[in-house]
């Protein structure tokens, strides 16, 4: 960087130090891919901890017909699908052991939840310009992909699977917690 581009940095910086702190903070939530990727990573997060949460212990067991995955195998299909996408972003960060064959619900949801706090982490470290850039290591399938694609596709496997498991609780008579009122 030149003279000048030091300059302007330090400008700019100088500016926004100088802002009231109620315009620090709403320039520094100021949306973009980040922070958008961030909330509704996070939104993610909330909304498939509180489906998990619905379904009673002793029916994380239950599957609809003998061929399909049972609740529980469900939610750790989406917490390694997590972990999968995620971490070609960042293939230094240490990704949480899942245990797939775990059944116990407090498990489950500790796996979901640990999934969705590795993403977090390293989402928190990302930056608009960075989520642009052309990973190394994408899933094969994808073939060349972004950091954001791979966020997408991460939320949009986990929505997929959320509409196959308000199935698991509808038929178990419970009403997903997003629908119920």
């Amino acid at each position: 960087m030149n003279f000048r581009g030091v300059t302007v940095v330090f400008a700019l910086v100088g500016i926004f130090v100088a802002l009231p702190a109620p315009a620090r903070a709403q320039a520094a939530s100021t949306p973009g891919l980040a922070s958008d990727l961030q909330k509704d990573w996070s939104s993610l997060k909330d909304t498939l901890t509180k489906l998990g949460g619905a379904m009673p212990a002793e029916k994380f067991s239950f599957k609809p017909k003998p061929e399909l995955r049972t609740f529980a195998e469900q939610l750790l299909h989406v917490a390694n699908a997590n972990v999968n996408f995620v971490r070609a972003i960042d293939p230094k960060a240490t990704p949480p052991t899942i245990n797939d064959k775990a059944t116990n619900k407090d498990e489950v949801l500790k796996a979901l939840a640990d999934s969705f706090d590795f993403g977090s982490a390293i989402l928190k470290a990302q930056t608009d310009a960075t989520l642009t850039k052309t990973v190394e290591g994408a899933p094969r399938f994808l073939g060349p992909s972004t950091a954001a694609r791979l966020v997408y596709r991460a939320m949009g496997h986990t929505w997929d699977e959320y509409g196959v498991m308000t199935v698991y609780l509808r038929l178990n008579d419970i009403v997903p917690p997003a629908s119920a009122r």
